[in-house]
């Protein structure tokens, strides 16, 4: 157990605490859990219960965060652990994020081994992902420092759910974010994921307003999140953080609690070509399809990078200037 950050006594005389961590600002009563499940209120004290515990640990490809610019093509040290303040009916690791601590095998992870990890498998740094990170802060925010000291980079993949407070004082040590856009219609989040949007839209927001490298990415659902309408207001909010600013439509397969079809192919590339119309980086996951991965020049056209699957090559980029006109594009090297 580690004492948490952001809370505030509730009721004194019961003990009971407020989380402040995230928009749901949890009313905790002692021996409880906020709506995350991993913050727990003992004796009138708000603790973490997965401080340096952790269910997942692998090193991924950076591009499968998905981070596609942002050090291309490199390894990335990722770690995950049980709890997410919110319950997707769509989600693709609940058997982590919808469990309880005590639910999961963890294995302990202090900062120093993450990073002593990070540094001995040749990794550019640490992926904060699977899980809800944002719901193990403290940990996040102690590694993600220690991290930057040695010269490693910190990845976060969020739903984006956090109040402004704490999100400001994490993200100095932050260096990437994929934020889950899961619609852009507020009932759909309190429908199927048990939140609400503009507290996701604001973190984008933030992000941007402090020159944070994000990606966006929006898993289409037939039916409940892929019209041409609510497709044409999220470019048009993604073209309004910058049209340089990539975003990743995303291949639904049934999961969890949701058993509709796979998303058709033909929805998918519908999607992009709504997007394209405004955005210079628009790209298709969770398929195997050469030409909606790759990164081409956006000013001459010139083909940047290829990606099949997980594997990355470097066609025409050279320090973030297409290599043939020499443009300068929003991918980090």
């Amino acid at each position: 157990m580690h004492e948490a950050l952001y809370y505030a006594v509730h009721n004194a005389e019961t003990k009971a605490v407020q989380c402040q961590l995230c928009p749901f600002l949890c009313i905790i009563e002692p021996g409880k859990t906020g709506h995350c499940g991993v913050r727990e209120n003992q004796d009138g004290k708000l603790y973490s219960q997965v401080y340096e515990q952790f269910a997942s640990v692998n090193i991924d490809p950076v591009e499968k965060k998905p981070l596609y610019h942002f050090y291309p093509g490199s390894d990335i040290f990722s770690i995950g652990t049980a709890g997410c303040n919110f319950n997707c009916l769509f989600c693709q690791n609940w058997e982590i994020s919808q469990k309880k601590p005590a639910e999961l095998k963890l294995r302990q992870i202090s900062c120093d081994d993450a990073v002593r990890m990070a540094k001995q498998y040749g990794t550019i740094g640490i992926a904060y992902t699977y899980n809800e990170p944002l719901m193990n802060y403290e940990y996040v925010l102690e590694c993600a420092a220690m991290a930057h000291k040695y010269g490693l980079k910190n990845v976060l993949v969020t739903n984006g759910y956090i109040q402004e407070e704490p999100l400001l004082r994490l993200l100095p040590e932050i260096d990437a974010l994929n934020i889950d856009i899961k619609s852009f219609r507020d009932e759909f989040y309190k429908k199927s994921c048990g939140g609400r949007l503009a507290p996701v839209l604001r973190t984008a927001e933030i992000c941007i307003k402090k020159k944070v490298h994000i990606e966006l990415t929006n898993l289409l659902i037939p039916h409940l999140n892929d019209s041409p309408e609510e497709l044409e207001d999220l470019t048009d909010w993604v073209y309004s953080l910058g049209e340089e600013v990539p975003l990743h439509f995303s291949r639904y397969f049934p999961c969890y609690k949701m058993t509709a079809d796979p998303t058709p192919l033909a929805a998918l590339h519908k999607a992009r070509a709504i997007a394209v119309k405004k955005l210079k980086y628009v790209y298709i996951g969770n398929v195997f399809e050469e030409k909606t991965a790759n990164t081409y020049c956006p000013h001459c056209q010139e083909l940047l990078l290829t990606r099949v699957g997980y594997n990355t090559v470097i066609k025409a980029l050279a320090k973030g200037h297409c290599g043939k006109c020499g443009q300068k594009v929003n991918i980090i090297q």
